[in-house]
């Protein structure tokens, strides 16, 4: 069976800086979240650039930071636990349930430990390579935070 060239990238890059072989299911949730955390913010970032060339301050402070706080990902949790497997749920619940070393930033508890269980799951899809599975829970994850945006304007 031929591989896809997702697979070969990875496999390159993982061969070329002599990474090992990771299993997702051996990492602490917080783990999980860090690196969850990580890819997330590259997508958002990725997917805010593409859309045209702006001013940095404009990107970071407007468009990326709205989107990657904990509660725009608790928000998004909302939307996507009805979706996920019996699998994907007990990832999230393990990251939820995680006693974090740091505590909340300006935003509530509740806020924070979903997000945290939001990027334990991202975190947890990455490492298995289930990069279509992932993009598709955060496409429905950016599509309700649209929504809910949508909700406020007209509420105003």
């Amino acid at each position: 069976m031929e591989k896809s060239v997702e697979f070969e990238i990875a496999d390159y890059i993982k061969e070329v800086l002599e990474m090992k072989e990771v299993e997702p299911e051996g990492y602490s949730p917080l783990t999980l979240a860090y690196i969850g955390d990580s890819i997330y913010d590259l997508i958002i970032k990725t997917k805010v650039i593409s859309e045209g060339n702006k001013q940095v301050k404009k990107i970071f402070t407007q468009e990326t930071s709205s989107m990657v706080q904990a509660s725009a990902q608790s928000e998004m949790m909302r939307a996507l636990q009805p979706l996920l497997t019996e699998e994907e749920h007990a990832v999230y619940r393990r990251g939820r349930n995680a006693k974090s070393v740091s505590p909340a930033k300006n935003q509530s508890l509740t806020d924070y430990r979903r997000a945290t269980g939001f990027e334990a799951l991202m975190g947890w899809l990455y490492l298995k390579r289930e990069w279509k599975r992932m993009a598709d829970l955060i496409k429905i994850g950016l599509d309700h935070l649209s929504e809910c945006e949508e909700e406020k304007k007209q509420e105003k």
